[in-house]
């Protein structure tokens, strides 16, 4: 009578394959049991015992380079040593639960790049009745600020919250969401901008820029990616924003030149 299990049989009992089977032995985790007469290795209790605490083990998280170590050791060092894997364990848990949060809020599209307090300025445009083109140019510009100058992007958002609590700033936002279908050269983009840059003026603080955005030497090619972001597709709101500016200027602001 043959006793012994072949290295199929004994994979099977053991719950793995016998790829995995193969690759313990040349990991040195399972020794390879010695060939019997007819030339087939066959494997016994002690072997199939092997076999399993090495599939628990890795199972478990402990990796294979420590398993072989973890096996050997006396009671005590074992215990700590499965402390340690556990540790790791659970920074591992609290990190694929972060990146499930992160995939949830894929849904959201690019609001997942920023902060839930520009989210609901975001969503108070669109309550206060603005247009989706409108709104995900507005985002957009967020992204950006927040990517570019995150030194100003606090004050921005500031800016921006206080804007939309004020009636008379939604009115004139409505006329410039109104004015992108306007010819380049219409005279009323004069007396937006005046109202516009008068209304900013109010509340000069907000338009002032931190020293380490201005000490960037590239401060106004920066300011220019957000500021002028998406005009080519709207002449007039090109202009109106020139206009604006030069506004803003003449009153002493400091705009970046691009």
């Amino acid at each position: 009578m043959v006793y012994g299990l072949t290295i199929g049989q004994a994979a099977a009992f053991a719950g793995v394959t016998v790829k995995t089977v193969r690759h313990y032995h040349r990991l040195g985790l399972v020794d390879e049991p010695e060939r019997d007469s007819s030339g087939y290795r066959r494997y016994g209790s002690s072997d199939l015992l092997r076999i399993v605490q090495v599939r628990t083990l890795a199972g478990g998280g402990v990796p294979l380079a420590e398993i072989g170590d973890l096996l050997a050791a006396d009671p005590e060092r074992f215990s700590s040593a499965l402390d340690d894997v556990e540790r790791r364990l659970t920074e591992r848990i609290e990190e694929l639960i972060a990146r499930r949060a992160v995939l949830h809020r894929l849904a959201a599209g690019d609001r997942l790049l920023l902060p839930e307090r520009a989210c609901a300025a975001l969503d108070r445009l669109a309550e206060l009745g603005f247009g989706a083109r409108y709104v995900a140019i507005q985002q957009e510009a967020l992204i950006l600020a927040r990517a570019l100058v995150p030194e100003v992007f606090d004050s921005f958002l500031m800016q921006i919250e206080r804007q939309l609590g004020d009636p008379e700033y939604v009115e004139l936002l409505r006329r410039c969401q109104e004015a992108e279908s306007w010819d380049p050269d219409d005279r009323r983009l004069d007396e937006l901008a005046a109202a516009l840059s008068a209304k900013l003026l109010a509340n000069r603080e907000l338009l002032s820029m931190p020293a380490e955005f201005r000490a960037r030497p590239d401060a106004a090619t920066r300011y220019g990616l957000i500021n002028h972001h998406r005009e080519h597709q709207a002449p007039a709101g090109a202009r109106l924003n020139e206009l604006l500016e030069a506004n803003l200027r003449a009153a002493g602001v400091d705009i970046p030149h691009q």
